[in-house]
């Protein structure tokens, strides 16, 4: 069943078209993605299809009784509302229904008053749909979906007015979620998610059975969730019944197809109007006169324009600065804030980091959930911040090239030029300007004030200013951050070619995938270190749950001994007997799990290096190589324990 049709919509902002002829439907239940790069018009259409604007030309039509839930990019609440009363609001809904069902409990506690019946049936129908909508585990749903996108029990009665920008849009995607609409629009919901939430709001979209379109950068979640692609590109709209990266190789064939086709009808017209040159005044006149009209309507009717392509970020990074081998190294390392002396308050620790080296090459992704000090370290490496403990001790010859998240470095101030020759005075208008073409400024672009651009044009420019910096160690914070994909996408290419080492923080897991080689997650206020990208960490600590579940139920199910009473026991020396061989038998148990689960992991691994061999990736063969031989060790470890206990 169709939900929403969409028909012939046009749009125009001044002068400017944004788009026209576009036009689709979505059945009941379909996931689709809605993508493009940065001011295609993606969040135009979708403010369009919500009903909070209205085309030039084109319609909308809504299946009857449809209930649309729009999340926008940027967020406000009205009132003075703590935020378990915003998710309350947020069901209203359920409340107004709970209310129909409380005036019917008159009616029908009275079995002789008129219409009985009839009132006892509207209560039934209301009591099941009230069921249904979950109005009996309110408070239990409201929990559950403040505590996936990060809320804790503390902040549930603070005022939303408090809340950061970020937290503002945690609370109205969980309120969106909450109202339960039939269909979803969501633009950018993951942004300001950290990879937890990230993770829980995949899973709820998912086992969601509602109609969903969203507008999101994130490639890693757009192929777990949707099924459908439609990109707006060049004021048009193209349908793909794939997901993400399905969607690419489709985009590609067809552009391979349609540039093919425009070719062999560029080849027909110029042979036609060879033709129509050579005999256009000979004995073959009127035959040349013929194909002169025949092409004349194959010009208006049929032309086939040549395919388009956006034009692409053109980065470049280098480095001639050589570090040596060891670039970074953290042991005993505390970092937070200073306590007030004034106050007598103590330090606020938020994270501790010991036995952790960078090396050249290195490329480190530092992942945590949001809170847990991931920029609070980056300053510390970069000595804004001093450390409560221990000191970063940076390898010979190594200098940082720093990226803030917030485009703190940017003065908003400068125009665009003036910030880019700010950082290297020594290079020309000219020159910059070149430059700055790299990175999509054009034209009177190069003047517009920093803090009138959008997100994505200061990331540009960020972007633009680290390419001038002379450092051998990048420390990027969310660098991808207001990035359209193929922006990212560019950034990925550049980064994999860079010759010196990078750390940095990122949320976008196909990101983290292209690049890392190492992860830094930062767990119970340490920083563990894992081998491999984001797919492997992952990886690992599925096992690591595993194990755990495993030694879990291993120990559940061993049988508890029968009760014997002390005297007797003692008296037969079979206590400590008993004892000795119950544990002996647990720990052989254990054991054997354990070599099960590496065997697996060695197996698997194995698969990956063959993989990893067969791709010549190098760096990956050497991670995963190192990671094969301590599983190996540790195998041969557990073995001999086994060993020693059975005989």
């Amino acid at each position: 069943m169709t939900l929403i049709s969409v028909g012939g919509l046009k749009k125009y902002f001044g002068a400017e078209l944004i788009f026209q002829d576009i036009n689709f439907q979505v059945a009941r239940g379909e996931k689709a993605a809605l993508v493009g790069v940065n001011g295609a018009g993606k969040s135009t259409l979708l403010k369009i299809v919500a009903g909070l604007e209205t085309p030039d030309s084109g319609q909308v039509a809504m299946a009857r009784g449809t209930r649309l839930a729009y999340l926008a990019q940027e967020v406000r609440f009205s009132g003075d509302r703590t935020l378990w009363q915003e998710m309350e609001a947020a069901l209203s809904a359920l409340s107004t229904l709970r209310d129909e069902i409380a005036a019917l409990e008159p009616v029908i506690a009275d079995t002789a008053a008129p219409g009985w019946a009839a009132a006892m049936d509207q209560y039934g129908e209301l009591s099941a749909k009230y069921d249904h909508m979950g109005g009996y585990e309110v408070e239990p749903r409201i929990k559950r979906t403040l505590q996936g996108l990060g809320f804790h029990e503390s902040q549930y009665d603070q005022r939303v007015a408090q809340f950061s920008g970020g937290q503002k849009t945690r609370a109205a995607l969980a309120a969106t979620l909450l109202s339960d609409p039939d269909m979803l629009l969501l633009d950018e919901p993951t942004n300001h998610l950290d990879m937890q939430a990230l993770e829980w709001l995949e899973q709820f979209l998912r086992s969601w059975d509602g109609t969903l379109i969203v507008i999101s950068h994130d490639r890693y979640f757009l192929d777990r969730v949707t099924k459908r692609t439609m990109e707006i590109a060049f004021g048009k709209l193209e349908d793909y019944p794939a997901p993400y990266q399905k969607y690419l190789e489709l985009k590609a064939e067809r552009m391979e197809r349609r540039l093919k086709e425009f070719t062999t009808q560029q080849d027909f017209i110029a042979k036609t109007e060879d033709f129509i040159r050579r005999y256009g005044a000979g004995q073959r006149a009127a035959q040349a006169k013929g194909r002169e009209k025949r092409l004349d309507r194959l010009k208006r009717d049929h032309a086939i324009e040549r395919p388009q392509e956006q034009t692409k970020l053109r980065l470049f990074l280098d480095t001639q600065l050589r570090s040596g081998e060891l670039v970074l190294a953290l042991d005993n390392l505390v970092i937070g804030y200073p306590g007030d002396r004034s106050q007598e308050s103590d330090p606020r620790v938020l994270l501790r980091a010991n036995a952790l080296e960078i090396h050249r090459g290195d490329r480190v992704a530092l992942l945590g959930p949001n809170g847990a000090g991931k920029t609070t370290l980056i300053r510390t490496l970069i000595d804004e911040l001093k450390p409560l403990q221990g000191q970063p001790r940076l390898g010979h010859k190594v200098q940082i090239s720093y990226y803030a998240q917030g485009h703190d470095i940017l003065n908003w101030n400068a125009t665009v030029l003036q910030e880019l020759t700010r950082v290297s005075p020594s290079l020309g208008e000219s020159a910059a300007r070149n430059l700055l073409g790299r990175f999509l400024f054009s034209g009177d672009d190069v003047f517009k004030r920093v803090g009138d651009l959008s997100g994505g044009e200061r990331s540009r420019v960020a972007l633009a200013q680290l390419t001038l910096l002379p450092g051998n160690l990048l420390v990027l914070d969310e660098p991808t951050n207001h990035l359209d994909i193929g922006a990212r996408e560019a950034l990925e290419g550049v980064l994999k070619e860079y010759p010196g080492s990078i750390l940095f923080v990122s949320h976008d897991r196909y990101f983290i995938d292209a690049l890392a080689d190492k992860v830094w997650n930062v767990e119970s206020g340490r920083v563990r270190e894992y081998l491999g990208d984001y797919s492997d960490f992952v990886a690992t600590r599925e096992r690591n749950e595993r194990r755990a579940t495993s030694d879990e139920r291993l120990s559940a199910a061993q049988p508890k001994p029968e009760p014997v009473k002390l005297q007797e026991a003692a008296a037969e020396g079979r206590l400590s007997l008993t004892n000795e061989e119950r544990q002996r038998k647990k720990r052989l148990a254990a054991l054997e799990a354990e070599v099960a689960l590496l065997e697996q992991e060695l197996e698997q691994l194995k698969a990956k290096l063959d993989q990893a061999s067969v791709a010549q990736e190098t760096k990956k063969v050497t991670a995963l190589g190192k990671q094969y031989a301590e599983l190996e060790q540790l195998l041969a470890s557990k073995y001999a324990q086994w060993e020693q206990l059975a005989a």
